[in-house]
């Protein structure tokens, strides 16, 4: 199902498993561009730009090869202040655009789409910024949840688990040097969390053997994608639940984003990058809205077919004809 107009087509099983209570929402960069935060890539560039240096030889063929996370190992170990002073400078460039029109749009849709019809919520980032806090803030009601930082992890399974996971730390307001060391952010501490240590890897293999996971935010080559990916092929298992990938492609680039995705495991939902990802934000917002009026949001979509259908459609309203609302009259029937 499309929500909106070219937005990415969302499979019945996927709507399907999240009415029932079945998915989790696992969050990367991309959903923080509307606040002003980027990806991997542009948060090493600042902080180089931030420190005051510039990559040598070896720095600069692992941020080309995209290995950010070995890039800022080696800044760490070459610096000095060595690690306080990477993630202090960190700090200086985690700092949202709160002003900005949308800026937590779609951390709030996330909010509402995480949260069950039980009311227990199910969300986790890679993220280390505030905005999902700052999301809650701004509704009516001032919504309050837990949150869980790692590396003091719950347990990922319905009875064991309400809040907010940060998978790989967060900043808050002031940190505190241990506050800075506990984040995940280099190839050394990706090790120890996937690998010596390996409670972000036990966290990871028990939500896919738990739930269906869709990434949100995530680039095909992501640093971050490639770790868990990694850590969930050692169990030497396959996932018991489907795992989705919302993800962006380049113009004429779809069946090529398509084939990399499958060959992780994932199954791809595309959308074209553009405009900063307005296709992905846009659709999240619209399913959140849907979702939040319960029955009667899909009771609505069967309604505005039954005007259209007769006067010619979009594609948007081509991807809720009669096979593909099929879902609809099942999704109705969930409390």
């Amino acid at each position: 199902m499309q929500f909106i107009t070219d937005g990415p087509d969302i499979p019945d099983e996927l709507l399907q498993a999240h009415e029932e209570g079945r998915v989790v929402f696992f969050c990367g960069a991309g959903i923080s561009y509307p606040a002003g935060l980027q990806g991997f890539k542009w948060l090493v560039e600042k902080i180089y730009e931030g420190v005051g240096t510039v990559r040598n030889g070896i720095e600069e063929a692992a941020f080309k090869r995209g290995q950010f996370d070995v890039t800022l190992n080696l800044l760490e170990q070459s610096l000095p202040g060595g690690s306080i002073a990477v993630r202090r400078e960190l700090e200086k460039v985690l700092k949202p655009k709160l002003r900005r029109k949308g800026a937590t749009a779609t951390h709030a849709a996330l909010l509402k789409l995480a949260r069950s019809r039980e009311d227990a919520l199910r969300l986790v980032t890679t993220n280390f910024d505030c905005l999902f806090r700052e999301a809650a803030k701004r509704t009516k009601t001032k919504q309050k949840f837990q949150t869980h930082t790692a590396p003091m992890l719950p347990i990922p399974q319905n009875k064991l688990w309400d809040g907010l996971v940060y998978l790989h730390g967060w900043l808050p307001k002031k940190p505190s040097d241990m506050n800075l060391k506990e984040l995940v952010l280099t190839s050394a501490d990706f090790g120890k969390a996937y690998l010596t240590e390996g409670w972000a890897a036990r966290f990871v293999s028990e939500l896919f053997r738990n739930y269906s996971v869709c990434f949100v935010g995530y680039s095909i080559n992501d640093p971050v994608m490639r770790y868990m990916m990694d850590a969930l092929a050692r169990t030497h298992s396959e996932p018991t639940h489907h795992v989705y990938a919302m993800g962006g492609y380049p113009p004429e680039k779809e069946e090529e984003a398509r084939i990399e995705w499958k060959a992780k495991g994932v199954i791809p939902i595309l959308y074209e990058d553009k405009d900063y990802h307005s296709l992905l934000h846009e659709t999240l917002k619209e399913w959140a809205k849907i979702y939040s009026r319960g029955v009667q949001g899909k009771v609505g979509i069967v309604k505005e077919l039954a005007c259209k259908m007769s006067s010619g459609s979009t594609k948007q309203d081509d991807s809720r004809d009669t096979p593909r609302v099929s879902s609809v009259p099942r999704l109705a029937c969930c409390p």
